[in-house]
Order: C-alpha cells, then sequence, then structure tokens
C-alpha cells in the first residue's frame, strides 16, 4: 500500500499544479480575495435621492467593482442635506464601520448654500485628517462653484478640493458630476440630482480612482 501511495503522489501533485494554471489561465482565481470595505461618505448625491436603492451611486459602484472581480463591501454614508459641518458631526459613527477606503463627496451643500469656503475647508480638513490617522485610504470627489455665485467665491470654493488633495496626497477626482452636471437626459426633474443614466456615467468615471484605491490597500494588507 505504501509502494502504491507513492508512486501515485506524484501524479496527483502535478495533476492539481496543471489544474491551477489552467486556472489562473482562464483568469479564475484559485484562492477568493477578501472584500475590501469602501464607505461612500457624502450627501444626497450619495445617499441616492430619488432613486430605487439599485441605481444609487454606492449599489451601482459595488455591481461594477464585484463584475471586475473587485469584491467589495460597500457602505452607504450618504445623508441627504448633510454639510461638511454635518459630515465632521458623524464622522466618528461612519468609521465605527472600520472602513478601509472612503470615497469623500461633501461640500455640494455648502456651496448651494453660500457658506463661507473657508469653514468648508475646514470641516474637510478635520474629515480628512480623522480618516488618515484611522489608516482609511481617502478618494477625494470634488465640486465646483456655478458662477452665478460670483467669481470670487467660485475660485474660492474650487480651489478648495485640488489644494486639499495635493496636500494629503488623495487620490482625486476633480468633479464627482463631471459628464452628468446640467444635462436634462442625465438628471432628475430638478436639474439637480442625477438619474440611473447619470450614476452609472458617475461610475465610470469614478472607478479609476477606487480601484487604485483598492490597489494600495491590497499592497499594504
Amino acid at each position: 500500500m505504501a509502494g502504491l501511495m507513492r508512486s501515485i503522489l506524484p501524479s496527483f501533485t502535478r495533476l492539481t499544479f496543471r489544474i491551477a494554471a489552467l486556472l489562473v489561465l482562464l483568469g479564475a482565481p484559485v484562492h477568493a480575495a477578501e472584500p475590501v470595505r469602501i464607505l461612500a461618505f457624502g450627501d444626497s448625491l450619495t445617499a441616492g435621492l430619488g432613486l430605487a436603492e439599485q441605481d444609487t451611486l454606492p449599489t451601482r459602484l459595488a455591481d461594477a467593482l464585484n463584475k471586475m472581480g473587485r469584491p467589495v463591501i460597500m457602505i452607504n454614508g450618504g445623508v441627504s442635506g448633510d454639510t461638511t459641518a454635518d459630515g465632521v458631526s458623524r464622522l466618528d459613527w461612519a468609521l465605527a464601520d472600520k472602513p478601509q477606503i472612503m470615497i469623500l463627496a461633501l461640500g455640494a451643500n455648502d456651496m448651494l448654500r453660500g457658506l463661507d469656503p473657508k469653514t468648508t475647508r475646514a470641516n474637510l480638513e478635520a474629515i480628512i485628517r480623522k480618516a488618515k490617522a484611522a489608516d482609511v485610504e481617502i478618494v477625494l470627489a470634488g465640486m465646483l462653484s456655478p458662477p452665478n455665485l460670483g467669481a470670487e467665491y467660485k475660485a474660492a470654493f474650487d480651489a478648495i478640493y485640488p489644494e486639499m488633495a495635493k496636500a494629503h496626497n488623495l487620490l482625486f477626482m476633480p468633479f464627482l458630476l463631471q459628464d452628468v452636471a446640467q444635462d436634462s437626459d442625465l438628471n432628475q426633474a430638478d436639474g439637480i440630482h442625477p438619474n440611473g443614466n447619470g450614476v452609472a456615467i458617475i461610475v465610470r468615471n469614478l472607478l479609476p480612482y477606487v480601484t487604485q484605491a483598492m490597489d494600495r490597500v491590497e499592497g499594504a494588507s
């Protein structure tokens, strides 16, 4: 019996190796990757105001990543109407979910209310510092002010996001609503919140930044 086993084992080992190699060539993972925990931390654009759950930005983004073979656990941390100050006040609660990545998408309501850009900057700074202290990789999703708020306000507000991204070495999507803003076919009746088609474009534009963040997280583990 012992002799028989010694003769069979080498063949079995070679067969196992060949199967594993074939799986790699076919693109099938030999070992399933651990899901990455992602917190989408924002306002109504994140929460999905006016949309069915399956059409919200966090859900669509999670679906796209999972289809790419990048498994995630997506946490919808969007609250409609939230300003950056509201984000600061609930950050500890959000970080209690132990995200590895945060998509930081706050500031639109600050701008719509004409709040002082210095206050918005200070609040985002506080959020970023606390998240980084918790070892969370951040993707900063920028926002832009419309011209009707005045050139001075627009210049001050628009400068916040690129300057924060540079100062903290963050992955940076310059404008969350790129290719979607002011397009009636891609927004709901209010002209502000994207519809399902608009969300699909946001996801497409956001994906490269999120996958880079996932690479950083997985490379550090």
